[in-house]
Formats: structure tokens, sequence, C-alpha cells
């Protein structure tokens, strides 16, 4: 399962489309293979992020076994920068598209988010919208270790489900921390880290209409709909991005 590759911010980010991601991954996944691979999906508020992490972390991040652009701010920066994604392929979208295909076909999925209380609500909603899904859920505390006593505790659970799928909803970086410090040890195919996904895919969050979407004003969306939360993000670090992508042209202009 190979795609090719565009050296973006750092990152070598996945040059696939959104169908052939998704038929890829599931091939992989409901085959049972192994080792894990790890999917990571960075948007502008993540590439910005990466300024700022611990080089370790960063190191990790730009080995991800696959990186796809989840954003349309990143795709158009690729087209400016001369190496053109053909388009986002974003965690809330694969989540939706390999939940439904896991439903399907039977394939095991291991969901790790949500908040403790939450497991019988999340259970019905799972079941409601992906029926018959064979579900192994953990919902961590907010103060979720991904090297501490929960962080082991979620890798015994997916070992003892071996699943096609892993699902780590927790929000950067705790998800990735987890993923890569924990790769090697799971008995699993694919570990997606994918922050808020599964509050869209069962409808507890509504996404921005598709014409947002492709006109990358989703995260207006994102933002009118939670403004304590998400300011920092959108106005405060995504301002940043316009100072990254000004270093990628200028490092491609460089490069010619």
């Amino acid at each position: 399962m190979e795609f090719r590759t565009e050296h973006l911010f750092g990152l070598d980010i996945c040059a696939a489309r959104f169908d052939e991601a998704a038929d890829a991954l599931f091939a992989y996944a409901s085959a049972g293979a192994r080792p894990a691979r790890v999917v990571v999906t960075p948007n502008v508020d993540h590439l910005v992020r990466l300024q700022d992490a611990p080089d370790e972390f960063t190191a990790q991040y730009r080995r991800a076994d696959y990186i796809f652009a989840d954003g349309m701010p990143v795709v158009w920066a690729s087209k400016l920068a001369g190496k053109p994604l053909p388009e986002r392929v974003t965690g809330a979208d694969l989540f939706l598209a390999l939940a439904q295909k896991a439903s399907q076909a039977g394939v095991p999925v291991t969901v790790i988010g949500g908040l403790p209380g939450q497991e019988m609500m999340l259970r019905e909603a799972f079941e409601r919208v992906y029926p018959g899904l064979p579900l192994e859920l953990f919902c961590p505390s907010m103060r979720f270790d991904p090297l501490g006593a929960e962080g082991i505790e979620a890798v015994e659970r997916v070992n003892r489900q071996r699943p096609g799928i892993v699902f780590i909803c927790l929000g950067m970086p705790k998800q990735e921390r987890w993923a890569f410090a924990w790769q090697q040890q799971l008995d699993a195919s694919l570990v997606l880290c994918v922050g808020a996904a599964m509050d869209f895919a069962l409808g507890f969050k509504q996404r921005a209409p598709r014409w947002m979407q492709k006109a990358g004003l989703e995260w207006f969306w994102r933002l009118a709909a939670e403004p304590h939360r998400l300011w920092r993000r959108y106005i405060v670090r995504g301002s940043r991005f316009v100072g990254l992508l000004a270093r990628e042209l200028k490092k491609g202009k460089a490069a010619r």
C-alpha cells in the first residue's frame, strides 16, 4: 500500500484522492495485515503546532506511515508550491468511510475517545449509525497520559480485540503520542489519529455544508459553532500559517 508523496512543510504528504486512500486503507485493514500503520491528517493548526513541538515529536510525526492533507489551505499551498495534491483527505471523512466499510464487512474497530460515562450512549449511537459494527470502545479521562496507566489500558484493549482499525479521537498531540509510542506493540492493522471525527460521524456535531468545505471555510463554520473553545486555534495559531506558507514558497524558489 504505497502512495506517491509530495514534500511540503517538512512532511511527505500522500498525493492521493480520497476514494483511492479510503479503499487502499480499508483493504489493508480488512486483510488483517500487520504491522500496525499510523495515519495522520495534518491541517493548518497541526502544521503550526509542529513548529513549536519538541523535536522528538516532530520527527515521529514526519515518520508516520501515511500523511494526508486535512484542509483546503494545505491543498492550495501545495499548488502554489508546484507540488500539487489532488484533494484533501480529512480524518472526519476517513472515519465515516472506513466505519461504514467495517460495518458492512464485519471488520473489528476500536475507538479511543469520548468521556467517561458516555460509553453506553456512544455504543447506542454506533449501533444506530453503523449497525453490526464489531466495536471495542474506551473512553479515557480528560487527564489521559499516552504513556501512563490509561495509555497502557488502551493498548491492552486493542490487543484483546485485534482490530483491523483503531480510531483514536483525543486531539493533537495526545492521540499521536499514543500511536507513535505503542505502534510496535499493537496487534492491529491501522491506527488513525482523527481528533473530533467521531462526533461528526455519529451526528453529535454538524459539519460545514459541502460548499464551505470546498471553499476552505470549514474552519469558519467550526469557529462560529464553538468560538470560546476554538478562537485561539483558528485566529491566533491560524494566522501563523501565512508565515509558514511564505517560507515554503521561498524554499521552492530556491530549489528551482
